[in-house]
């Protein structure tokens, strides 16, 4: 009986010394990323938590928002939206070492049911459900995926760190420890010859910004003014007449005053042609 138990205990004894030694090993041999490492595009640098924070909140996130990152490195983005807005995150990183490692990073923090991370090329990864795109890539990279990003859907909220969209304003800059953040919104296309009652409205368009005249019916024809595209809501005024209203594919439609004291009655218009 002596002797059983002694080779019981030995046994448990080697089968806890191999566990921990492959244990060991394991953790010996994690991954862990170096600032400066070269990437597909872009070497890794890793954003601030502080930074992280402020970008979903110009992105106003919400539990209800998709949220894809761009080249999403340890997953620090995509992790704390889930963390702290209860969102689905995906990040899309071409390392397959990343990949990994933002996934146990997922698993520690306790959201891997709310995050995903795709090992996968930005430029050939679908991510036209996302409602919130972040990103911490090159200029160039972002000129590059730009028409992509235009062609989202309006309303639709870009975050970058660190880098514009070159002639493409942002909606808004922001900074913390030194580091500046840019958001976008992606504005409907309303470029082009709408009706408009009885008349006509035609629009110029450089993304979000807006110009352009409105003819009535008996042929006068005013400069807009008072001009305002932010994702889909649009606002114009044409003499003393000033509309609100929401842009959606080839129609718009909403309020209309003809005087700043007046009441308000509805108003709608169809696209005619594009330019």
């Amino acid at each position: 009986m002596f002797s059983l138990f002694r080779h019981i205990l030995l046994t448990s004894l080697v089968a806890a010394a191999l566990t921990g030694t492959a244990q060991a090993q394991t953790a010996a041999t994690e991954f862990k990323p170096q600032v400066g490492q070269a990437g597909k595009d872009v070497i890794w640098v890793p954003t601030p938590k502080s930074l992280v924070e402020k970008m979903l909140k110009m992105a106003d996130v919400k539990p209800s928002d998709v949220l894809y990152d761009l080249g999403s490195g340890d997953g620090i983005t995509v992790i704390t939206a889930a963390k702290l807005y209860g969102l689905r995150a995906t990040g899309i990183e071409y390392n397959p070492d990343m990949v990994e490692l933002s996934k146990r990073n997922a698993q520690r923090e306790g959201v891997a049911d709310k995050t995903e991370f795709i090992r996968g090329d930005i430029f050939a990864t679908d991510f036209s459900k996302a409602t919130v795109v972040t990103m911490y890539l090159l200029p160039y990279l972002n000129l590059k995926l730009r028409p992509t990003l235009l062609n989202m859907k309006p309303g639709t909220r870009l975050v970058s760190h660190a880098f514009t969209m070159d002639d493409w304003a942002a909606d808004q800059t922001d900074s913390t420890e030194g580091r500046t953040a840019y958001l976008w919104i992606v504005p409907a296309k309303v470029e082009g010859k709408w009706t408009l009652g009885n008349g006509s409205v035609e629009f110029k368009q450089k993304f979000q910004d807006i110009y352009g005249t409105y003819t009535s019916a008996d042929g006068m024809t005013y400069r807009l003014t008072n001009t305002s595209l932010r994702g889909d809501q649009i606002s114009f005024s044409a003499g003393t007449a000033s509309y609100t209203g929401r842009v959606s594919g080839p129609v718009m439609q909403g309020t209309m005053r003809p005087r700043p004291d007046a009441q308000g009655t509805s108003w709608s218009a169809s696209l005619v042609n594009v330019k």
